[in-house]
């Protein structure tokens, strides 16, 4: 077997695509399952049996991957969302709209409050 194709190649692959994988499926263990799935495939279709450990350490390195990849999406959407005016419909009640207060129907202001300051 090829050593540069198992220690560098396919791992740097795998972080790649499970972080793809994981913004389209917003699931660590489906990716990871997906990962294992065509690892599996590829085991008994190109390799022998003894890439099966190879398969398995790298389902680990998806999943850990996909882990990260969606805890830095939670924290970059988190910091996107303090700049919004919660109370009910993110609008601003100080804006002499003619919603009384309700939240909605925010009149001539947008949703977010940052391009207004």
């Amino acid at each position: 077997m090829n050593f540069l194709l198992l220690l560098f190649a396919l791992p740097i692959a795998t972080i790649i695509i499970a972080s793809v994988l994981e913004t389209v499926l917003k699931s660590p263990i489906a990716v990871a399952a997906l990962t294992f799935a065509i690892y599996l495939i590829v085991t008994f279709a190109a390799f022998d049996a003894s890439f099966l450990v190879y398969a398995i350490l790298y389902t680990i390195l998806a999943f850990v991957s996909a882990v990260i990849t969606r805890a830095i999406m939670n924290l970059v959407n988190d910091d996107d969302d303090d700049d919004i005016i919660e109370n009910g419909c993110g609008c601003n009640n100080n804006n002499n709209s003619s919603n009384n207060g309700c939240g909605c129907g925010c009149g001539n202001r947008n949703v977010y409050n940052r391009y207004y300051r």
